[in-house]
């Protein structure tokens, strides 16, 4: 009874300030305040502060929550002691490693026959240049990639 009295007041109170927020033109601000305002008086409306009165004041709720906190400790040291041995960290990178391998070294580069490209091309090319030229680069990229 209490709980709903004080849920009831905090609310008129907030209600209060979002009028006087209004007034000053900040709508915006005030729409917000009623908004959180509201919040108390829909709890106390669901039940959910009756639910929470019970709760705070039953000794099985609270070994409820020890034996959650069990269980959540459990799996976190459980989880720690994957970690410091390699559990499943170790698995997944040997997993990576594998792809990885999978695919040969030498199957990156692009395989342009016995010719060898130049390290370094001039930055204008010449007016006059064999238009199949410009597309080497264009064509060692599709090989590159199997197209």
């Amino acid at each position: 009874m209490i709980a709903e009295t004080v849920c009831s007041a905090v609310s008129a109170a907030g209600l209060g300030i979002a009028v006087v927020t209004a007034y000053r033109k900040r709508f915006l601000a005030a729409v917000r305040l009623a908004a959180y305002s509201l919040v108390p008086v829909g709890l106390v409306m669901t039940g959910v502060v009756g639910w929470l009165a019970d709760t705070a004041l039953s000794p099985i709720a609270w070994a409820g929550f020890g034996v959650l906190g069990a269980a959540w400790l459990l799996l976190a040291g459980t989880r720690v002691v994957e970690r410091r041995r390699g559990g499943a960290g170790a698995e997944r990178k040997a997993a990576g490693r594998a792809g990885r391998d999978a695919v040969a070294p030498a199957a990156s580069a692009p395989s342009l026959g016995g010719a060898a490209r130049p390290a370094a091309r001039p930055s204008s090319a010449p007016r006059g240049a064999d238009p199949a030229e410009d597309f080497s680069d264009i064509e060692a990229i599709l090989k590159k990639h199997g197209i």
